[in-house]
């Protein structure tokens, strides 16, 4: 069957948008007629597309993240207590607003038609990923889906804190960044033109730092509308570049070299492989495939090069730690857990360990980094502003010393 977005109406009630499923665009009509409702138009959705023009979204967006993280938990716990799965995704469905609702409902639709949870979360590939299809569809085999969605949740709930965590710790100096750039064009372009007209109109000699903040005041000023336009052209020919392999692999290199933010990133992406691997061996999943998968969700092109090496390597038959060491991308501390956790047969619980240790690592280091951006970027304003009120004030000083 077919998933078919559609826009009807009832009598004396405003038009309602919606998804339904069946084998042909006259049966979804039939089925909507026999509803009570006029169908005004039928669109046959692709997996993984828009319906385009009815407002049916099914591509993934920033604001649906929390959503799915409450609809696999409140799944997970309705089913845990004996709830049906079209009882339960009904429930559910009530609960969500704009265009995850409309997933939702496609789910149930699916589901209804006789398809399994994994199956119908396929045709959304943007909300859901392979880590959540394959936690669904070994769930649904072993007949542990409730157990297995909350161990989805789970991992969904310490990303979204990890990712949480960095973000709270770049907001204080990205404000101060911020307020000393705005000031700094405050006074480039409105104050500064204004106090030094006069001393320019007399006739007396200005100071080399004057003459500096008045030149770069005069471009802004005057040349404003070519500065946006390289500002505009730069941006476009660094996301160009960034959207090349070549491109994305230089700068992720880069990335890494950077001190503390390099490692702080390292950390961070082995800390979610852990994790996924860890959870994935759990529910029963093979290693290859489950590194396969974990690189998939790795965004470091230089990393997630090192995870399909090492994917390469252990489906030739070599060593998990071996095959890590040679990629030459993750610490000794790492390798090691690796090794460990093979020749013992817990891998998932010493990458566990791991998960949790480097957890608080990267807790201190967010913290070290905030402490050192922090008073370099209140350093950085301070000199900024200063040397323009500096050069905009000296001449005065020493037009006031010649007087």
């Amino acid at each position: 069957m077919a998933v078919f977005a559609y826009r009807a109406a009832q009598e004396g009630t405003t038009p309602v948008r919606g998804t339904i499923t069946a084998d042909t665009p006259y049966q979804a009509r039939d089925v909507l007629r026999d509803r009570g409702l006029t169908v005004h138009d039928v669109t046959e959705v692709k997996p993984g597309s828009q319906a385009s023009g009815l407002g049916v979204e099914f591509g993934f967006q920033r604001g649906h993240q929390g959503q799915v993280v409450d609809f696999i938990r409140e799944l997970a716990t309705l089913l845990a207590v004996g709830v049906p799965m079209l009882e339960a995704m009904t429930t559910i469905a009530r609960q969500c607003r704009g265009g995850f609702r409309q997933i939702v409902l496609d789910l149930h639709e699916r589901i209804a038609s006789g398809s399994s949870l994994a199956e119908a979360m396929r045709f959304h590939p943007r909300t859901f990923d392979d880590f959540c299809l394959n936690i669904v569809e070994v769930g649904e085999s072993a007949g542990t889906l409730d157990a297995s969605l909350s161990r989805l949740a789970e991992f969904r709930e310490r990303s979204a804190q990890l990712k949480g965590r960095i973000a709270t710790a770049m907001f204080y100096p990205c404000i101060v960044l911020t307020m000393a750039l705005g000031v700094s064009l405050f006074l480039m372009s409105y104050v500064v033109p204004k106090l030094l007209d006069g001393l320019l109109e007399a006739g007396r000699p200005i100071p080399w730092p004057t003459r500096m903040v008045k030149g770069a005041s005069d471009l802004l000023i005057q040349r404003w509308p070519i500065l946006l336009l390289l500002a505009l052209g730069l941006s476009v020919g660094v996301m160009a570049l960034y959207r090349s392999r070549r491109g994305r692999m230089v700068w992720h290199r880069a990335q890494l070299r950077i001190p503390l933010v390099g490692e702080l990133i390292r950390k961070q992406t082995v800390v979610r492989v852990a994790i996924i691997i860890s959870t994935l061996i759990k529910s029963g999943i093979v290693f290859e495939k489950a590194v396969r998968i974990a690189s998939r969700t790795t965004r470091n092109s230089v990393l997630r090069g090192a995870l399909e090496q090492v994917e390469a390597a252990v489906h030739a038959g070599r060593d998990i730690a071996q095959s890590l060491e040679k990629t030459k991308a993750f610490s000794p501390t790492v390798v090691q857990i690796f090794a460990v956790g093979e020749q013992s047969g817990r891998l998932e619980e010493m990458l566990d360990r791991l998960a949790v240790n480097y957890d608080q690592q990267i807790n201190t280091a967010t913290t070290r980094l905030t402490a050192l951006l922090e008073p370099l970027l209140i350093i950085l304003m301070v000199v900024l502003v200063g040397f323009i009120a500096f050069a905009t004030v000296l001449p005065m000083l020493e037009a006031g010393n010649v007087l």
